[in-house]
């Protein structure tokens, strides 16, 4: 009997020990960690913030177009992309993927239209690193971080038909 007592005990130690260490080691995500939800209808169009960039969803931009918010699109696309398909109002600059000087060169020729205080989202074929490049070309030029967005996944997850130009 005292040896069946030492015995659980021991296993209850053993397994309340295990479970503490279990939990110590899992962390709930804090609301900085947890990953951006789109904004639902009727919410604000908030922008989703990752990294060191500010993304729109195409929920947020869709939304923002039909509002009729004062927002420059900026669309980086080749030429041949964007005549197949781009966002209505979309500003051509045909500078993907902002590498080289020419690539640069496109985008200086509308920096006088980013000019003022309105922000400006990015669309490039698929959200990534010609978009960052455009950015990081734009803040070089004195234009605030605060106005850049991203497209989040760029022209190529834009799923709003009624809302390109072919």
């Amino acid at each position: 009997m005292k040896r069946n007592k030492k015995y659980l005990i021991s296993t209850l130690l053993m397994v309340l020990t295990l479970s503490i260490g279990l939990l110590g080691c899992t962390k709930a995500k804090t609301e900085a960690e947890k990953p951006a939800q789109p904004a639902k209808s009727g919410e604000t169009t908030k922008p989703v913030e990752k990294k060191d960039y500010n993304y729109y969803t195409a929920e947020q931009l869709k939304k923002s177009i039909e509002t009729k918010e004062d927002i420059i699109i900026l669309d980086i696309q080749v030429k041949e992309e964007y005549d197949k398909h781009h966002i209505k109002g979309a500003m051509p600059t045909y500078a993907y993927p902002v590498k080289s000087d020419e690539d640069k060169k496109k985008l200086e020729n509308v920096l006088e239209k980013l000019e003022g205080s309105k922000p400006i989202v990015i669309v490039c074929p698929k959200g990534g690193g010609g978009a960052e490049n455009t950015h990081k070309y734009l803040t070089e030029k004195n234009i605030s971080k605060d106005r850049l967005y991203i497209l989040e996944k760029g022209q190529a997850a834009w799923p709003y038909e009624e809302l390109l130009e072919k």
